[in-house]
């Protein structure tokens, strides 16, 4: 086997690892589900922070770090995708423990759909004739389900429209995600700490007279965040774009899956419709590059 080949295989499991990983999340978080959301959030932030100053302290990262946010517009970056990252994580985890667990799935089907728009809108990248289906369909299988049900599926699409947002800061601010990511929990860190002692002073904390596995759950809260992130790093750099594209789609396969056969959530015929419309979408838009793609364009599309 040549290095070439070698290190594609060796990027393809690490990014076939990260994916599972952000997949089976939420029988992490539902083993939390007796600790609030926003404590859970404050002990993420925390022990992501201490984690990600050992990593990049093993691994002698700290100058990269540093020079990465010399400038200005790198700093406001960090400040806003701070802001973004730790909504986002609540509202994942409150989702996943309040048996949101099929919906938070939908919202990561979405997102790379979300993540195109916000391209056109901010970048003026231009979308292909499938993709503008794409995303209509994807549109459908929304409103399908909000009228069906009559309520709008609001987990989804924050979880969706705030992973867009936040994939956008990290392309424009061109810090990598494991920077990015020391940065933000640096920032979060101290909110959260003060957050922790005010449980404490209250005497509110469900750590206080938590088990072992409660303590080890809440710090290795901080594992489950990063690692998974390095591993993709890890991938992104050995293997082509489109493949991390076509892995994508493990993640919230994985997560549907437990959603429905291992936390009982139900998966009506509504929702077969409307997922159904959401998978039809990805796989135009996954193809819609492809020379058959092109080919089966209206010539008269721009």
């Amino acid at each position: 086997m040549d290095v070439q080949n070698r290190e594609n295989m060796v990027g393809t499991w690490y990014a076939i690892a990260a994916y599972v990983v952000w997949g089976i999340l939420p029988l992490y978080w539902k083993a939390l589900k007796h600790v609030p959301a926003r404590e859970i959030l404050a002990h993420r932030i925390i022990w992501s922070f201490i984690f990600l100053c050992l990593f990049n302290s093993f691994r002698k990262r700290w100058p990269e770090v540093k020079q990465s946010y010399t400038h200005r517009r790198n700093r406001g970056s960090s400040l806003l995708s701070a802001v973004i990252i730790g909504a986002v994580w609540f509202i994942y985890i409150w989702a996943i423990n309040a048996n949101h667990v099929v919906e938070a799935s939908m919202g990561y089907y979405i997102n790379p759909l979300i993540s195109v728009v916000l391209g056109m809108i901010f970048l003026n990248e231009r979308l292909t004739f499938w993709q503008v289906i794409a995303f209509i369909l994807a549109i459908l299988g929304v409103v399908f389900l909000t009228v069906q049900y009559g309520r709008f599926p609001w987990i989804a699409l924050s979880l969706a429209v705030g992973f867009g947002l936040y994939g956008l800061l990290r392309k424009t601010s061109r810090v990598g995600s494991i920077t990015g990511l020391t940065a933000e929990t640096a920032i979060l860190s101290p909110l959260a700490l003060i957050y922790i002692i005010f449980l404490l002073y209250r005497n509110t904390t469900s750590a206080v007279g938590a088990s072992v596995t409660t303590h080890l759950l809440l710090i290795g809260a901080g594992i489950v965040t990063a690692v998974p992130l390095v591993w993709f790093a890890k991938g992104a750099r050995r293997i082509p774009l489109s493949m991390i594209g076509f892995f994508q789609y493990l993640a919230p396969t994985i997560t549907l899956l437990l959603g429905i056969f291992v936390f009982k959530e139900p998966f009506t015929n509504t929702h077969l419709i409307s997922f159904g419309l959401i998978w039809i979408a990805l796989i135009i838009y996954t193809s819609s590059r492809t020379r058959i793609m092109k080919r089966l364009q209206p010539k008269a599309y721009p």
